[in-house]
């Protein structure tokens, strides 16, 4: 009995700690819950590609796991168009996850310019998603998962730079006041 109450004890003090810790590291809370919402968005994309995947040529899967694993290769513009949809599938959940959950500066992501905003640059990171899965799965003849893996964590630097600085940062004061004026 009295061990469990230790071990109680221990989590809790892990959980003040790790609260206390964020709450003086407020971009580190803020990039942790990036990567979680991200991580979460790359579920959701890479569920979507394999979707893709199998519509192409379900006769080639005899299961879903085959298709993460199996020795088919899809041709590539069902990695095209399967990385496209993924992505896209992800973009829609990310941005409201980010304004909900990850960026305590909203900045103009709220408005209708900020979303178009979210948009482009979301599209950019789109574009280096699907001319990496050319280059990597036609050209270099990287299996798709690998090549997705890869630049998955490359778009998600880009990501979170470009989002942070441009999307998501304190509208100046000014700024503010000449929007109200007009």
């Amino acid at each position: 009995m009295n061990t469990e109450i230790k071990e109680i004890s221990n989590k809790n003090n892990l959980i003040i700690n790790c609260k206390k810790y964020f709450e003086k590291h407020k971009t580190q809370a803020e990039f942790l819950r990036f990567l979680i919402v991200g991580g979460f968005a790359t579920i959701i994309d890479m569920l979507a590609m394999s979707l893709v995947l199998y519509l192409f040529k379900p006769s080639a899967y005899s299961n879903i796991v085959d298709i993460f694993v199996g020795s088919y290769e899809p041709e590539t513009i069902a990695t095209i168009i399967g990385t496209g949809t993924g992505f896209l599938c992800g973009l829609v959940f990310n941005y409201v996850l980010s304004i909900i959950f990850v960026y305590d500066n909203k900045g103009i992501s709220k408005s209708g310019k900020g979303f178009f905003i979210f948009f482009l640059l979301s599209l950019f990171g789109l574009l280096i998603h699907i001319f990496g899965m050319y280059v990597g799965y036609s050209m270099l003849h990287i299996n798709e998962w690998i090549i997705k893996i890869i630049l998955t964590l490359v778009v998600l630097v880009y990501n979170y730079i470009s989002k942070k600085v441009i999307l998501f940062t304190e509208v100046k004061k000014e700024i503010q006041e000449e929007k109200k004026a007009v």
